[in-house]
């Protein structure tokens, strides 16, 4: 048997390169990186056809092995010439995501050291990092010390831990989820339906609060609606409230929802994984009110899902949960199996792994953490607000060019169409969308609103400058032209 494993040890050396083939391998895959990175301004956002190249199905995985440079060469002739280019600062459609270089760094690190970030005991500073990431988080949205969270792969997740801790926490047993009452309007995120059923509460009463014309949340028709349901003997228990809707950016008023939550002992959630990293802009509102302003009552909430891969520019894998009443999301997620018997002694922090669904856990904390201590947050704060101001200036030019605007927009999206003098608006509004996504230096994109529709724009790229929104306003003007001709 000795010799059968000294066998295998040498064949199974391989997995462990050498120094000069490590050296090798990073430096094509860095040529590989900053090759993109650099041909990214003369990329199309979005390519278009009708069958996607198959490149990548034509390299088998057949066991056998293959040098690096062949894998990137498939990789570079396929990635890029078909469909969208996240990375690209022509992406203003859905909300973008980031990509800033140093993630990709901090990636690797936790790649190559394998830092295991979900129990203290196996990874004391992975676990410091990611909850003192947390608990900077929880400071911006004004929450009190003691307050927690957790790092997760993006909104869907974090919402998903917040309305388990909700329901546990309300006591919305299995015998009272029928008269279970959870409000949310029609804007929110599909993902908050998908975590209201698989958090068990799909047979919850789920009333949709009407909105008022900028597409917030009617507080006053909210107040109604809870006092009726308490007056009828039911359980209202969650509210939830979007600091950014992605349909249109909108903005619930945050302070009324919790004076009504407050009053009731109502679970108060806010959704922010798109929006919720503006309030470091220092933008002043045509009312006369700040982007800040906009936030005041987020402090009051009981949960926030936010997103450092959206507001903060991070690639995608990077969102997060911050709770304030950390004893409520523990009681939830906390399990102990005998094999781990050994990780039960004090620990100063809390354990990642007894805080979500998550046992083995990516250290997802070094790729936030590496450029917010390169950076600072100055460019942040900057990028943000420069972001603000584009979407205004893009709604303020798209009028120009004769296009009907949709409300006002609070955060980075805007939604607009142009009406014809003739014909059906919503399919011309379609051609018009197609002619944008077939020319595809800027890729937008489209949503339905009581029947009408409207293009959207989201402008949240780091690398989106006036550059990007001024060449789409021409290949708008080029559209409605060719169109109205046709």
């Amino acid at each position: 048997m000795r010799n059968r494993i000294l066998k295998l040890e040498k064949a199974s050396e391989q997995l462990e390169p050498s120094p000069s083939q490590r050296n090798d391998w990073a430096a094509a895959v860095q040529d590989y990186a900053h090759d993109y990175v650099d041909s990214l301004p003369n990329r199309k956002a979005y390519v278009k056809r009708d069958t996607p190249s198959t490149g990548l199905l034509e390299l088998p995985l057949d066991g056998q092995p293959k040098p690096m440079e062949q894998l990137l060469g498939v990789l570079k002739e396929n990635l890029p010439n078909d469909g969208l280019n996240p990375a690209s600062g022509g992406h203003l459609g859905y909300i973008p995501g980031g990509g800033i270089y140093p993630t990709a760094l901090g990636d690797y690190l936790a790649a190559v050291t394998n830092e295991y970030a979900g129990i203290f005991f196996g990874g004391p500073n992975a676990v410091r990092m990611e909850n003192m990431l947390l608990r900077w988080m929880c400071d911006l949205m004004g929450y009190p010390k003691g307050s927690l969270g957790n790092l997760t792969s993006g909104g869907s997740i974090a919402n998903l831990i917040a309305f388990v801790a909700a329901r546990d926490s309300k006591k919305i047993t299995t015998d009272k989820v029928k008269n279970s009452v959870i409000y949310l309007t029609g804007q929110v995120h599909h993902c908050v339906h998908k975590a209201i059923r698989i958090g068990g509460m799909g047979e919850a009463m789920v009333r949709n609060v009407p909105m008022d014309g900028q597409f917030r949340m009617d507080a006053n028709a909210l107040a109604e609606m809870v006092d009726k349901d308490v007056a009828d003997g039911l359980y209202p228990f969650l509210v939830v409230a979007s600091a950014g809707t992605t349909d249109t950016g909108a903005m619930d008023p945050l302070n009324a929802v919790a004076d009504i939550c407050e009053k009731h002992n109502l679970w108060f959630h806010v959704d922010a994984a798109y929006g919720g990293f503006f309030i470091l802009a220092d933008v002043d509102n045509p009312d006369g009110t700040t982007i800040k302003d906009t936030f005041k009552g987020i402090e009051r909430s009981d949960s926030v899902a936010i997103d450092p891969h959206k507001g903060l520019f991070l690639s995608y894998g990077l969102g997060a949960i911050l709770i304030k009443d950390i004893k409520a999301q523990m009681e939830s997620h906390y399990y102990r199996a005998s094999y781990m018997q050994d990780t039960l002694g004090a620990t100063e922090e809390y354990n990642p792994a007894d805080l979500s669904p998550e046992l083995t856990k990516h250290w997802r904390g070094v790729r936030m953490w590496l450029p917010l201590q390169l950076y600072g947050i100055a460019p942040f704060k900057a990028a943000l607000e420069e972001k603000i101001l584009l979407t205004r200036y893009f709604y303020d030019e798209i009028q120009k060019l004769g296009f009907e605007v949709g409300p006002f927009p609070d955060l980075s999206v805007a939604t607009y169409r142009f009406v014809p003098k003739q014909g059906d608006t919503n399919d011309f509004n379609a051609r018009l969308l197609e002619h944008v996504q077939t020319d595809g230096r800027i890729f937008v994109s489209s949503t339905t609103i009581d029947g009408v529709y409207w293009i959207r724009i989201a402008i949240l790229c780091f690398r989106t400058h006036l550059r990007e929104v001024d060449m789409l306003l021409e290949i708008f003007k080029e559209g409605v032209e060719k169109l109205v001709q046709s």
